[in-house]
């Protein structure tokens, strides 16, 4: 199977994502004025899974705040333009919402299991998502360097990905059982995509 064909594709669909997180989070600013807390009616929670199903897609679009919302998106346009030109669209939004949703039932197992967290707990934020197109990049792109402030120096790009998963896991607040399973899927998606191509990408 070639990818070859892809590098042309556009990055549509990757700036639909962004701009939707961009509205939801306009959306819940105005709800918070007007009294109401849509961050609990959109974010996943695991006690309450059952009554609000909804939430294992939509808390990958709610934010808790602008520099949380600036940081993931920055970092999925980063991994997303690049991922997009490499395996193509259809392939970027599968690994994208298969690995943000699998974060999520990590943080709902945890949660059931009283692991660190509780089912009360409300998860928010596409860094899950975001971890699995890390992962995947990661793998398909082995050689890739980049820059990390404030490292002056290029490093891997799996050690970035993989750098920031075990730091930010020490963060209070961070719902590292989220960064977890878009890891593990988007590792899981790079290692089959790799096969398939027969090489490394970069």
């Amino acid at each position: 199977m070639s990818y070859s064909s892809h590098r042309s594709e556009n990055i549509i669909a990757l700036l639909v994502i962004i701009v939707i997180c961009f509205l939801v989070y306009i959306a819940t600013i105005v709800a918070d004025i007007l009294g109401h807390n849509l961050k609990l009616y959109l974010g996943l929670q695991a006690a309450s899974l059952m009554a609000r199903p909804w939430t294992i897609v939509t808390s990958l679009f709610v934010h808790g705040g602008i520099w949380h919302l600036l940081a993931n998106m920055l970092t999925l346009y980063f991994f997303g333009s690049f991922l997009t030109r490499v395996i193509g669209t259809r392939a970027f939004l599968t690994i994208y919402f298969c690995g943000g949703i699998l974060g999520n039932i990590f943080f709902v197992l945890f949660a059931v299991l009283g692991f660190l967290t509780s089912p009360f707990d409300i998860v928010i934020g596409a860094s899950g998502a975001v971890f699995a197109l890390g992962g995947t990049l990661a793998v398909l792109t082995p050689r890739l360097r980049v820059y990390v402030f404030p490292i002056p120096a290029p490093v891997p790009l799996w050690g970035a990905v993989i750098g920031g998963f075990v730091i930010m896991s020490f963060i209070p607040g961070i719902a590292w059982q989220g960064h977890l399973g878009g890891l593990v899927f988007g590792l899981i998606a790079g290692l089959v995509l790799r096969r398939r191509a027969g090489t490394p990408f970069y």
